[in-house]
């Protein structure tokens, strides 16, 4: 590997660091690209050659993973966790966590409290990470 195709690795390395620390907060691929001196094009395009998919996707994908994470823990209510991981609204969080999660957030709590996931943590995060339904095979 030359040495400018390690730099864009190490600045995309970057941009997935700053959306997993900061998932939470609004980002979008314009600021996540100012932040590594690219161009938004650019980032998306080398982003998704990189990790398979283009840096929203792996916003929406982290936020929901952590939704999930909350939701097992189940003390707070679906509309708290909706803003908690960063969405503005419950509407979109409740159709991107359906597509990602393949049910609702509420079938995903009632299906916690009929037992349906009831493994270890660590077994049940690996099992039912969200994966995006038009990419399962």
């Amino acid at each position: 590997m030359n040495g400018r195709h390690l730099e864009q690795l190490r600045l995309l390395r970057q941009v997935r660091d700053r959306i997993d620390r900061e998932f939470d907060r609004p980002l979008d691929v314009g600021s996540l690209a100012a932040g590594v001196h690219i161009s938004a094009g650019h980032l998306s395009r080398q982003f998704r050659a990189a990790y398979g998919e283009s840096p929203y996707s792996y916003l929406m994908t982290r936020r929901i993973e952590r939704a999930m994470a909350l939701i097992r823990r189940g003390d707070l209510s679906i509309t708290d966790i909706c803003f908690q991981v960063g969405f503005s609204s419950l509407g979109t969080f409740s159709t991107r966590f359906s597509e990602l999660v393949g049910m609702s957030p509420r079938a995903y709590r009632d299906a916690l409290v009929g037992g349906e996931h009831d493994l270890p943590t660590f077994i049940v995060k690996n099992v039912v990470r969200p994966v995006r339904n038009r990419e399962v095979p």
